[in-house]
């Protein structure tokens, strides 16, 4: 194997672990808890705000790529980036910061979903 074929497999890897643990840990939140699934994804998507707030969420970033920009706590972290980033311009910049930061993905959630649901017909589960 080439050195570039391994480095690809380690991002994979380093990539797969992140977001696997994540994703564990919601599981395990979920299995030994009351807590309802939308209050966990608000908890991590905090959770991610807070972390890039104190520096510690870009360092996950840089090391695992997308298992730490996937799941919902990168989605915090891509916020709070928009607001430190637009506050450096002002406090108008501040709110609109995350606004602009997150409208690619936010965009292309809402038009692959209208794509979805012009191609199939969704119908009541049967009991």
């Amino acid at each position: 194997m080439t050195a570039e074929i391994v480095a690809i497999l380690l991002m994979y890897i380093k990539a797969f672990a992140v977001g696997g643990a994540i994703c564990m840990t919601a599981q395990i939140i979920i299995n030994f808890t009351s807590l309802t699934s939308g209050k966990i994804l608000v908890y991590f998507m905090l959770a991610g705000v807070a972390l890039t707030a104190l520096g510690l969420y870009q360092p996950l970033v840089e090391f695992a790529g997308a298992g730490a920009t996937v799941p919902i706590c990168g989605f915090g972290y891509l916020l709070a980036n928009g607001a430190i980033k637009g506050a450096e311009k002002g406090l108008f910049y501040a709110v609109s910061g995350p606004l602009t930061a997150a409208s690619a993905g936010v965009t292309a959630a809402v038009v692959f979903s209208l794509i979805m649901a012009l191609l199939f017909h969704s119908r009541p589960k049967r009991n």
